[in-house]
């Protein structure tokens, strides 16, 4: 414990500074699962909350809890993320589509 008056009140202030950054981080981290478990979901729910996140990673980029670099990173994951998964959703559209327009075939053949 210190003993100085000044060194009692960086603790202090230390200590509030701390749960801050906490609750920012935390914040931070939360968005970036809620839009890969949104993923996993709907895709056009997890664009709105890729802007959420993009906005949390800014806070935190922000108040210098995490770096440019590692900033640019995450984004990077997130918005990786969200185009394959979009670019899945297309295929399976089209493989939908290309099995309607073969068994339409089928079913003109039978006829």
């Amino acid at each position: 414990m210190p003993i100085i008056k000044s060194a009692k009140k960086k603790m202090r202030q230390d200590v509030k500074k701390t749960a801050r950054n906490k609750i920012t981080k935390t914040n931070m981290k939360e968005s970036m699962k809620s839009v890969i478990q949104a993923l996993q979901k709907d895709v056009n729910e997890a664009e709105k909350l890729l802007k959420k996140a993009y906005s949390a990673i800014d806070k935190a980029l922000k108040k210098n809890l995490i770096k440019k670099n590692n900033a640019a990173h995450k984004k990077s994951k997130l918005a990786k993320a969200l185009a394959n998964a979009q670019k899945k959703l297309k295929g399976a559209v089209k493989k939908v589509h290309k099995h309607a327009k073969a068994a339409e075939k089928k079913a003109e053949k039978k006829d």
